[in-house]
């Protein structure tokens, strides 16, 4: 069993990920959740957490608010993909659990010194992990891994041409995480863009009846409208869960290990992330970078660990 922390901008498919991870007990040992401010300020991404822990029937596990925003810039978000609540088409009521007291980033250093081996997954800009690392850097030694969704390759950006939503919004943390040396798995839009929501596998949600598939269905069905919109695909991609569905069933994902680098100057590329996909220098390889998926068997799973709630 993995202990982890997820680090979340919740967001639908933080949602996703966030119930996958609480419905898979026997595998991950979900130690706490910190949020930070990305897809929606951070009174409303640590709300929509609460609701999600609300939800699984897991309110034993601790959310932690962490960064309103990046340091030294102003922060991003994504109304016009998730809605004003980041959860519109969830349906859900506001929480009655509260957020545990405390600092996101305090949070994950305090777990890093009273467990051995903790596995990081963030889902949003990394402004929360890049803080907890420059706070202890001694404790990186302690991080079994990080597992994240964010940047792009041959796939180039979603909120610049060159830069994905989660890198772009605090590259300066970015830079940090993956200069720390830590073992890093890398969910870019190169695979997350080939996790593609469809009717029947959102009915394969619905379909199911419970509280927590209605609700997973609600949501699904209104991420996808922006994406269909934009790119003219047939369904929403789905880009946090890759990273729960990564730890539950690696195999699923095929990619191979690069050299990472990112922008954090230039105006036109700032939060690029420069991956080295065909060695084209001596750099050290840094992240294993995913590239595709069998989408079948991603939407299976999570539609069945979420069935459990």
């Amino acid at each position: 069993m993995r202990k982890i922390i997820i680090d979340t901008d919740p967001g639908q498919d933080d949602a996703i990920a966030i119930l996958t991870a609480l419905a898979s007990p026997e595998e991950l040992d979900v130690i706490g959740i910190t949020t930070v401010g990305g897809n929606v300020p951070l009174e409303l991404t640590t709300k929509n957490a609460l609701m999600m822990v609300e939800l699984a029937n897991r309110s034993e596990v601790p959310v932690v608010a962490g960064h309103l925003g990046p340091k030294g810039r102003r922060l991003v978000t994504a109304e016009y993909v998730h809605g004003e609540t980041g959860l519109d088409g969830a349906g859900r009521p506001d929480p009655t659990i509260a957020a545990t007291p405390g600092f996101g980033p305090e949070f994950i250093v305090e777990q890093l010194e009273v467990h051995d081996a903790i596995t990081l997954c963030p889902l949003g800009p990394l402004t929360n992990i890049a803080d907890a690392l420059e706070r202890r850097p001694e404790l990186a030694s302690k991080v079994e891994q990080i597992v994240l969704m964010g940047g792009g390759h041959f796939e180039g950006g979603n909120v610049t041409p060159m830069a994905e939503f989660n890198i772009y919004v605090d590259p300066g943390a970015a830079a940090t995480v993956f200069a720390s040396g830590i073992d890093i798995v890398m969910m870019p839009l190169d695979v997350t863009h080939k996790a593609r929501t469809s009717p029947s596998r959102i009915a394969a949600f619905r379909d199911q009846g419970t509280e927590a598939t209605t609700s997973a269905a609600g949501m699904l069905s209104f991420a996808e409208r922006f994406d269909i919109d934009r790119y003219g695909f047939e369904g929403g991609p789905l880009h946090d869960p890759c990273v729960i569905a990564y730890l539950l069933e690696p195999e699923i994902f095929t990619g191979r290990l690069c050299n990472v680098e990112i922008e954090t100057e230039s105006k036109l590329t700032r939060g690029t992330t420069v991956v080295d996909w065909w060695e084209a220098t001596k750099r050290p390889k840094n992240a294993w970078v995913a590239n595709d998926l069998d989408s079948d068997r991603f939407f299976a799973l999570l539609a069945e660990r979420i069935g459990r709630l």
